[in-house]
C-alpha cells in the first residue's frame, strides 16, 4: 500500500485503500499498522485534521480492528 507522508511528532505516514476500507499508518517507532473498515470520510477527517497524530488517538486507535505489519527486508 502507498502511503503519504505527514507532519507528525509520532506518525511518519498514512495510506489508505478506499476499496477495502484499509487505513494504514507508519509510526516514528518503526511500527506499521493497518485498520480495518475505516471510510473513506474517516480517512479525510483524519488526513485535514490539524493533529494528525491527536486524532488518530482520538478517532482510530482502538476504534477498529488492527494488525501490526511485518515489514519486509530491504533486498
Amino acid at each position: 500500500m502507498n502511503r503519504v507522508a505527514v507532519t507528525s511528532s509520532n506518525i511518519v505516514s498514512v495510506g489508505y485503500d478506499q476499496a477495502t476500507q484499509v487505513l494504514e499508518v507508519e509510526f516514528r517507532s518503526g511500527g506499521i499498522y493497518r485498520y480495518t473498515g475505516v471510510t473513506q470520510e474517516q480517512h479525510q477527517e483524519l488526513m485535514a485534521a490539524p493533529s494528525i497524530g491527536s486524532h488518530y488517538h482520538a478517532h482510530i486507535k482502538n476504534k477498529f480492528p488492527a494488525e501490526k505489519v511485518e515489514q519486509e527486508a530491504a533486498a
